[in-house]
């Protein structure tokens, strides 16, 4: 079953809503990343939220990057959202050992750690992109994600996210959902609202259960009803090109392009962000030398 993204809104137009399948975006990115399970589950959860994210920008051509960095044993996991939800990224260390909240439930956040922040990065297509940082919560990210979205944007948002590995490692299934109020909210639909996220619990269990990203939208949202706007296929999807790895080469300067040719061997760059691998031949990068 492929990836998918749905939007909609509360049928009394106070509450914008998103949620997502993400099952097979996840692990494409743990197989390229070679994660472990923990990291598996972190960098699942940020890819997954990104993917919403980058879609609610709505601005052709925009991008959104999420980075996190908590100060545990993962580092930094990066992940580049484009203006549909497709998504790509990469963590520090992607081989972080195994740790336990209780037995079958993975510690998220202290793989991720707290001592640290979650970043947001916002390219909207003009002078300069718009950055906006948050002190991290708990590491668990969807937690995370809600406190950045009503300390830097004042956006009251709660966001859930999961992502469950199974024993051999791959992802079973993985998954969330993001809900914001919309200004002038009564406090009825904020009270209905919270009922509905308190009785409908974790992600997880909801998309163990085979429920569809429709399915959890109209448990969250329970008798305040979703009104579906739009449903988006997503995918883990790279950008890298020869093209932008010449321009990168290129930007290391003559002296070290110099010292890279006269070892006379063939070069490779990989992509952090993909399996990608670009060979270049000392003749090649003599052709980048000559474009200095």
């Amino acid at each position: 079953m492929k990836d998918y993204l749905v939007r909609g809104m509360s049928m009394d137009g106070f509450v914008k809503a998103v949620a997502i399948r993400s099952t097979e975006l996840v692990r494409r990115g743990a197989q390229i990343q070679k994660t472990s399970p923990n990291a598996t589950a972190a960098f699942g959860r940020c890819l997954t939220a990104a993917s919403m994210m980058g879609n609610m920008q709505k601005v052709e051509d925009g991008s959104m990057t999420l980075q996190v960095r908590g100060g545990g044993p993962i580092g930094t996991i990066t992940v580049v959202s484009d203006s549909v939800g497709n998504v790509r990224g990469c963590v520090t260390e992607p081989r972080v050992p195994l740790v336990e909240k209780y037995p079958g439930k993975l510690d998220v956040g202290a793989t991720v750690g707290t001592d640290g922040t979650l970043t947001v990065i916002r390219d909207l297509q003009m002078k300069e992109p718009y950055i906006g940082s948050t002190q991290l919560v708990s590491g668990e990210i969807g937690d995370d994600v809600t406190a950045y979205f009503v300390q830097s944007e004042q956006i009251p948002t709660a966001c859930a996210l999961g992502v469950l590995v199974d024993r051999d490692q791959s992802v079973k299934v993985a998954g969330g959902y993001l809900l914001q109020l919309l200004p002038g909210a009564p406090d009825e639909v904020i009270d209905t609202l919270e009922k509905g996220i308190s009785q409908a619990g974790a992600v997880t269990p909801m998309l163990e259960a085979g429920m569809t990203p429709e399915d959890i939208l109209g448990q969250v949202c329970g008798s305040l009803g979703v009104v579906f706007l739009e449903t988006t296929e997503v995918t883990y999807k790279c950008y890298c090109t020869r093209e932008r790895v010449e321009r990168a080469l290129i930007s290391l300067g003559r002296k070290e392009l110099e010292e890279i040719r006269q070892e006379g061997k063939t070069f490779p760059v990989e992509c952090q962000f993909c399996d990608a691998v670009y060979s270049f031949t000392p003749e090649d990068i003599q052709k980048l030398l000559e474009k200095i």
